[in-house]
């Protein structure tokens, strides 16, 4: 609403924009844009047109002449630009918002360098993120080029890697993991502040608590052989079938497979190997007193969730969201990836549970975020399955670790700006 706020006065106070084009995840793209400008009295006048769908109708609602506001899902960025130069277009739009600047991360990406590509023809860019640095600074980088083209942090990833890092460890000349030197934060801070506010909503709204609690469970004496045998020797056998892991990235995914009860062998069939998750599943469903959003790693976790609920349903459309947040729907699953930002789901309910938590701090704390927002009536319970002496511990003591890297970048920022 502020964004959209911001864009109505610059281009009908001010004239100084007169086409927008909104970056966005899917759903949001689909969803949320269009329902935000039509809740605000003052921004019902917005005309909207959405780039989605087919690339007949992408070009339609791209060749929308009395459009104020363009809105794309970020997976077609690519495909804009492209179309654009392919027919020799100008680039139309004097405005862009990224919505979830964190998904444009990775220099590597082909969405950053098609962005990067146009970025010159643009005259005013906003960058909106609730994770900024999910995984540690590096990530800002790529952000804040596409904001300043490299401007503050430098115009490119490696002047920017040698001039506030030193590898932490690595393998002759390949470094896997960077450590900030010292005093690394607080520079970057002052560099970006001019262009940068943060804000927290605990600090602005009267958001709900969170209540936080880990259900931990127990593999019986068959499952922790098993487990300890992938662990150990990277080879295990489930009835039948002989379930092997070729790197160390692959053995991690076995692990937490077998963490949720389950594993794929060789043809990605997977293979039942305990139910004590799902057990503790029943117990907290049984309990609840609302409907009950659960979050998922695996396509056989969501198998097996729909199976043992058939009247469960898996969010796909903006109808998912509608019937959830009108009360018609008692438990609803989603994959964090696909739906952690932007979606409004706070109206259906106030429990979650996180079946299999994700290694991405992004993902965890934006889909957290959907049930804890503002209008949320009640207390949010966040509910952490977890089967002891597993990857699980790992994973939610990573998750940890970089909440405190970000939290202290948020916070330096909003310090600064009260100096």
């Amino acid at each position: 609403m502020i964004t959209l706020t911001a864009i109505n006065e610059l281009m009908y106070d001010r004239f100084e924009v007169s086409k927008v084009l909104v970056i966005a995840p899917l759903r949001v793209a689909e969803d949320t844009w269009s329902r935000e400008s039509e809740k605000w009295d003052h921004l019902r006048h917005l005309r909207i047109s959405k780039i989605l769908g087919t690339a007949e109708e992408r070009i339609e609602a791209l060749n929308a002449d009395q459009a104020d506001v363009y809105v794309i899902n970020r997976e077609n960025v690519v495909w804009l630009t492209e179309y654009l130069d392919k027919h020799r277009i100008r680039w139309p739009f004097d405005m862009v918002v990224i919505d979830e600047l964190s998904s444009f991360k990775s220099n590597q990406a082909k969405r950053f360098k098609a962005l990067r590509k146009v970025r010159p023809m643009i005259d005013r860019i906003v960058g909106l993120t609730g994770t900024p640095a999910a995984n540690s600074l590096m990530d800002l980088w790529a952000e804040l080029y596409l904001l300043d083209r490299g401007e503050r942090l430098g115009s490119t990833l490696t002047s920017y890697r040698a001039r506030y890092f030193r590898p932490a460890y690595g393998v002759g000349q390949i470094v896997y993991k960077w450590k900030p030197l010292p005093g690394a934060l607080e520079e970057i801070t002052r560099r970006i502040q001019d262009i940068t506010i943060s804000m927290q909503a605990a600090d602005y709204l009267q958001l709900p608590d969170e209540i936080q609690s880990t259900i931990s469970v127990e593999l019986d004496d068959k499952s922790r052989r098993v487990y300890d045998t992938m662990e150990r020797d990277c080879l295990i056998e489930v009835g039948e079938d002989e379930v092997s892991a070729l790197d160390a990235a692959a053995v991690m995914s076995k692990l937490l497979q077998l963490a949720n009860g389950f594993v794929y062998n060789e043809e990605h069939r997977a293979l039942p190997f305990h139910g004590a998750k799902m057990d503790a599943l029943d117990e907290i469903l049984e309990a609840a007193d609302s409907p009950v959003l659960i979050y998922y790693n695996f396509t056989a976790d969501r198998d097996r969730i729909l199976e043992r609920y058939p009247d469960a349903v898996q969010l796909k459309s903006d109808q998912d969201i509608k019937a959830w947040n009108s009360g018609q729907v008692r438990i609803l699953i989603a994959h964090p990836a696909s739906a952690g930002y932007g979606l409004n789901l706070q109206d259906g309910g106030h429990i979650m549970v996180w079946y299999g938590l994700p290694w991405s701090l992004e993902q965890y704390q934006q889909a957290t975020a959907r049930l804890k927002r503002q209008g949320q009536r009640y207390p949010v319970m966040v509910y952490h399955i977890l089967t002891a002496g597993t990857v699980d511990e790992q994973v939610e003591r990573s998750l940890q670790s970089k909440n405190m890297t970000q939290s202290t970048l948020m916070d330096v920022l909003k310090e600064r700006k009260r100096r």
